[in-house]
């Protein structure tokens, strides 16, 4: 396991929102403008941990909009699948 950082920063605000600045972190774990990251929120322990999303590639053959329609199909007939699941 690789060296961890720690820092200090207070929130601010920006815009009608509420942030911090942590270029250097996000730097470190290796994120750039425009990348996607994963949240997760403890209330309980009070840590959110910011995560890299993993960047998938579709198979070949899989357009994008595959997903999409997917997605459409299984909320469509959900209640349908779920029956079907336990006969």
């Amino acid at each position: 396991m690789g060296k961890v950082s720690q820092m200090e920063r207070k929130v601010t605000k920006f815009g009608n929102s509420l942030g911090i600045t942590m270029t250097d972190a996000l730097k470190e774990i290796g994120l750039e403008q425009g990348d996607a990251v994963q949240i997760e929120v403890n209330p309980g322990s009070g840590e959110i941990v910011i995560k890299k999303a993993n960047k998938v590639s579709l198979p070949d053959g899989i357009s994008a909009d595959f997903f999409e329609n997917l997605s459409e199909v299984l909320s469509e007939y959900d209640q349908t699948l779920k029956g079907l699941k336990d006969r």
